[in-house]
């Protein structure tokens, strides 16, 4: 008896799994909300010098709505070339012959300036309160808010590492509840943070926690679910993390403070915690860790809830040893990450899915991190990105069922990095083509990351398959590092952004041709398997070569009496 029919004896798909997978998603919707916060959080409101050169005059933070206040916003903060207060200078002195109605506008080059030296006063009218206008991350500061998002990510690599090697040695359930914890408290720490220090540490320590519970609740999701069904639990996970998008649109637009916002994509996570004690342990972790017994008390267990607690009592240690002789060797196999470069053909895979996961988590967050430059709500724009990932993954699945892996994948990031690419080219002032481009390379992204996932585990032999997908996710989370931090080269060229994302998902797309397709292909379970693969597809492809040449030749007299 295999796991899958054992699993099949206690029930493969019953009230246990419906309760458990539902219960296993629900942390999942809010970690969209934590991966893109701080397009809310962070989010960078009009702003202008605080003007302090004129005495007995004072305004509070929306004076330009009256008279007197505008005429002193006009000789007191020279304009830039869209004719808008400058940002990041004010006069020196007032400027009184400004409000001459003849005087011609000049800009902030033509009279003396100097930076704000009194702080900025703030647009409030969409956000009341954001990590900018809290610490003044503006002007010579402003690189630090991709600097903090670029820390999360770099928590969230750290979480990848740590937490994916503790959930091995302890196991899914506890390292669940622990990120769960870990997250609700650093999250919530971060809504109390009274410097941008603080804030970054918690951000950090709250990026290590979502990578835990995603590994973990994808873990336990798979591995109490019959092997058909998992390509479905899959997508379910998916389209969670996309509902997520919506929920952050909504509680973004309902709580304009950041603190609180915060807080109300964190609290959440202790409810998790506290139901978290009710998951039950992955029947194939607690073999291969030893624990047979646990494992046996697990199935039996699920046998009661799914209505056949007669079939658990038939089940013995004997059993569960013979079922899951498979899992228990190859926890005890020696194999490295150095085999993922050993063999040729391995290494070709490595190296091109490298391009893959790095290239598509790093377009996917330079878009998804960019609102605000689109000139439209950032709540519409938020529920517009969400909204595209539905048939966007919906059509990537088809295509993965009916055309094939390399396609599917070489097809959405070309895509996507032509429709990044051709916003370069379209002006400024057409935002309403300029969305539909970005939000149609998003899909495509989005679509590439279901692509990866199921494409990566079956390029990947069994022996290596957990330390493939490791590595991978950690160029990955590299990517979504790197990031933000290309925001920084638009001080230099505005379009050299656009450039960069651009590019590399096209780059990415050339480098996938070079893999095997894995459609309606067995699954390798050695290195071996691979390196056997390769040699058949060669003597098959040799083999079309010399039909081709036969056929040609065959054509040779024919061709001599024409």
């Amino acid at each position: 008896m295999t796991f899958a029919e054992l699993l099949e004896q206690v029930g493969s798909m019953g009230r246990f799994q419906s309760i458990h997978v539902t219960l296993l998603v629900l942390p999942i919707l809010l970690m969209a909300s934590h991966n893109i916060l701080q397009n809310f959080t962070a989010a960078t409101p009009g702003h202008h010098c605080h003007i302090a050169i004129v005495a007995n005059y004072t305004c509070d933070d929306n004076f330009t709505d009256l008279l007197y206040c505008q005429e002193l916003l006009k000789i007191s903060i020279p304009v830039d070339g869209n004719q808008q207060p400058e940002k990041c200078l004010r006069f020196i002195s007032a400027q009184w012959q400004l409000l001459d109605p003849n005087a011609t506008t000049t800009n902030g080059t033509e009279m003396d300036t100097e930076p704000c030296m009194d702080g900025w006063i703030y647009d409030k009218s969409v956000f009341t309160s954001t990590i900018i206008t809290e610490w003044d991350l503006v002007c010579g500061s402003r690189t630090l808010k991709q600097m903090a998002q670029s820390i999360y990510m770099a928590g969230v690599l750290v979480g990848v590492i740590v937490f994916g090697n503790l959930s091995d040695k302890f196991g899914r359930k506890s390292l669940l509840i622990w990120s769960c914890l870990q997250m609700a408290i650093t999250g919530s720490c971060a809504a109390f943070s009274s410097n941008f220090a603080m804030y970054c540490v918690f951000r950090f320590l709250t990026g290590m926690a979502l990578s835990g519970i995603n590994l973990n609740c994808v873990s336990l999701s798979v591995e109490w679910a019959p092997t058909k069904l998992r390509a479905a639990i899959g997508m379910v996970t998916g389209y969670s993390y996309s509902i997520g998008q919506f929920i952050l649109a909504g509680l973004a637009y309902v709580i304009p403070d950041w603190r609180w916002l915060q807080l109300a994509v964190s609290v959440p996570y202790f409810i998790f915690f506290f139901y978290g004690w009710w998951f039950t342990e992955s029947a194939r972790w607690l073999a291969t860790a030893g624990k047979l017994n646990q494992a046996l008390k697990e199935l039996q267990k699920v046998a009661q809830i799914n209505g056949r607690k007669e079939e658990g009592d038939k089940l013995s240690v004997e059993d569960l040893r013979a079922s899951l002789q498979k899992e228990m060797s190859a926890a005890k196999s020696t194999h490295t990450a150095a085999d993922l470069v050993r063999t040729p053909s391995v290494r070709r895979v490595s190296w091109c899915l490298c391009f893959v996961w790095f290239s598509t988590s790093f377009a996917y967050y330079g878009l998804a991190m960019d609102l605000q430059n689109f000139g439209v709500s950032i709540y519409l724009i938020q529920v517009v990105y969400g909204a595209v990932d539905i048939p966007a993954k919906l059509i990537g699945f088809f295509m993965i069922s009916f055309i094939g892996r390399r396609v599917t994948q070489a097809s959405a990031l070309i895509l996507a990095g032509l429709a990044i690419l051709a916003n370069i080219f379209v002006p400024q002032d057409l935002q309403t083509l300029r969305t539909l481009l970005a939000v149609f390379g998003k899909g495509c992204l989005a679509a590439s990351f279901n692509c990866a996932f199921l494409y990566t585990g079956e390029l990947y032999p069994t022996v290596i398959r957990q330390t493939g997908m490791g590595f991978v996710n950690t160029l990955a989370r590299v990517g979504g590092i790197v990031a933000p931090l290309v925001q920084m080269t638009s001080e230099y060229l505005p379009s050299l952004p656009l450039i960069i994302y651009g590019a590399a998902p096209v780059v990415s797309g050339i480098a996938t041709c070079f893999l095997p397709e894995t459609r309606n292909m067995p699954l390798p379970d050695t290195i071996e398997d691979i390196e056997r693969q390769r040699r058949s597809r060669v003597i098959t492809d040799v083999g079309r070569e010399d039909k081709v040449l036969l056929k040609a030749s065959r054509l040779e007299p024919l061709k001599e009496i024409i």
